[in-house]
């Protein structure tokens, strides 16, 4: 099925890359009967995704149930899932089915698996290795024919660290691995929902259609949007009712925002013309952007040596030794205070006083000295500069290179980072 019609079927707004993406990887593994893992934040539509998955199998006729795991208290987690006999535990008071029986030939998604308890997780394991479970107070194995969809908004790698989550488990949950996008790193799609959304809240309350000026338009798409696209809905739905007029100003706009703060992810630029690129042809990935930014501070450094070197009285000195009034072992007796550079200190000298010029290399007005654009040597001492800031903390040192969690640990590993 091409994306354009999967959209249209589901009802999905949007055409970031990393979304068309995911829905690419959802619909060539939905025919197959793999587990699938959907990661990503809380409110960016990880049910859609299992809906996805099942709809588009050979399961679509058969049952689909949704579980929050999270929800479920431990005690009773074991008899939701798997069922349980007749006084197997107080209050059972009669024989009951669990949902992995009750969708037999059919599909359950786990949603937020990272707060099923260990226990329970062995069970889980066992069904998805062999279709075997056995109900709470029973000794007969009993076996099902489920297809298991997880999804979760923590980092499950770390939770395996901690010892809370089975690494067995993880790998084989994660036999297809699917990561929906943060609404803040879409782009301009964030406007196509918010316009989706007043629409609707329009046509089912028989309201006016509000509109957002220029720049209430460009301070929707610098907020943070820690909620995603759940967030995104409540405020089109907040606006719709509570605005004034149906234009919708900046001023009156922010008022709608919590603790309004401009994302961090850095822009993706087109430079074929110089233009933000929000989703359209050019897609680069999160190397070439940190490369980009490397490159952005390597300018503002030669810029800054620039500047130094035309500061004060240096010129004079400079301009004279350039021009070869002036040679090397020569003194020089400036008029004014002139700063002296060497490979030890940087000293101010006093105009009766002379200075002896060193080598020539000292002395370029501006001179670039290229370090090394190793972009693996690079990359290690942003991440370990961005650890360092925030104390280790993994997913605000992410937050600020704009990249996410589950890659930051990836290059932990990759470049053997001691956190």
């Amino acid at each position: 099925m091409d994306l354009q019609t999967l959209k249209q079927r589901f009802g999905i707004i949007g055409n970031s890359p990393a979304l068309n993406y995911a829905l690419s990887v959802a619909d060539r593994v939905a025919p197959t009967n793999l587990s699938v893992l959907i990661t990503g934040e809380s409110g960016v539509g990880k049910e859609i995704f299992s809906q996805i998955l099942h709809q588009l199998s050979p399961r679509k006729h058969n049952p689909f149930i949704a579980v929050n795991c999270g929800a479920i208290p431990e005690g009773t987690i074991d008899s939701e899932l798997f069922g349980h006999e007749k006084g197997s535990f107080t209050g059972a008071g009669e024989k009951r089915k669990g949902y992995f029986e009750s969708v037999d030939g059919g599909t359950i998604f786990l949603d937020e698996i990272g707060e099923m308890p260990l226990g329970t997780q062995a069970r889980l394991l066992r069904v998805l290795e062999s279709g075997e479970f056995i109900k709470v107070g029973s000794s007969v194995s009993q076996k099902t024919d489920v297809r298991v969809v997880a999804a979760t908004n923590v980092n499950l790698m770390e939770s395996v660290q901690k010892g809370k989550f089975r690494e067995d488990l993880y790998y084989r949950l994660s036999t297809v691995p699917i990561e929906i996008p943060s609404l803040r790193d879409r782009g301009e799609d964030i406007y196509l929902l918010f316009r989706k959304f007043c629409i609707d809240f329009s046509e089912k309350n028989k309201t006016p259609i509000i509109q957002l000026d220029d720049d209430a338009r460009r301070l929707l798409l610098k907020y943070n949007w820690p909620g995603n696209v759940r967030q995104l809905k409540n405020i089109a739905e907040q606006i719709s009712v509570l605005a004034k007029d149906k234009i919708v100003y900046a001023d009156e706009f922010i008022r709608f925002i919590p603790d309004f703060t401009v994302s961090k992810t850095p822009a993706v630029m087109d430079f074929s013309d110089g233009n933000t690129n929000n989703g359209g042809g050019n897609n680069f990935s999160e190397r070439e952007l940190l490369y980009k930014m490397l490159f952005d501070i390597k300018k503002d450094v030669n810029d800054l040596k620039q500047y130094m070197l035309s500061m004060g009285t240096t010129a004079p000195l400079v301009s004279a030794y350039n021009s070869g009034d002036i040679g090397q072992g020569q003194a020089y007796y400036p008029s004014s205070p002139v700063i002296r550079h060497d490979e030890h200190s940087s000293t101010v000298q006093s105009g009766s006083q002379p200075i002896i010029l060193a080598e020539k290399s000292h002395y370029q007005s501006a001179e670039t000295i290229d370090e090394s654009l190793s972009i693996e040597d690079k990359e290690k001492e942003l991440i370990l500069r961005a650890l360092k800031k925030h104390k280790g903390k993994r997913k605000n040192a992410a937050n600020d290179l704009g990249i996410s969690e589950r890659t930051l640990y990836r290059k932990i590993k990759e470049y053997g980072i001691d956190d």
